[in-house]
């Protein structure tokens, strides 16, 4: 099978974004308010934060929750549960 150099880089891609999901198992997105849903289900959740954005902040979270990643993304800060660990990075890259 042939490439050209964009199809060839779009293949590159597409394995580097197949190998990050086998190493990060299934990462789920959902909205804020179900995000905090899932985290009042746990006692002490571990909560990882990042700020990112262009043009305007947006919050982003990751939790795992029963052996899947959630992940959301928010415009505003939410008000995480008091029994939460936060771990702040600078960033989080999800694939795809």
């Amino acid at each position: 099978m042939a490439y050209g150099a964009g199809g060839g880089a779009a293949a590159a891609r597409a394995a580097a974004i197949a190998q990050a999901i086998k190493a990060s198992g299934a990462i789920v997105q959902v909205e804020p308010d179900n995000f905090l849903m899932i985290l009042t289900k746990m006692d002490r959740p571990l909560v990882v934060m990042a700020t990112g954005g262009f043009v305007k902040t947006s919050y982003q979270y990751l939790t795992a929750y029963k052996g899947l990643i959630f992940f959301t993304k928010s415009p505003a800060q939410l008000l995480l549960p008091g029994g939460a660990e936060v771990i702040a990075s600078k960033k989080i890259w999800i694939p795809g």
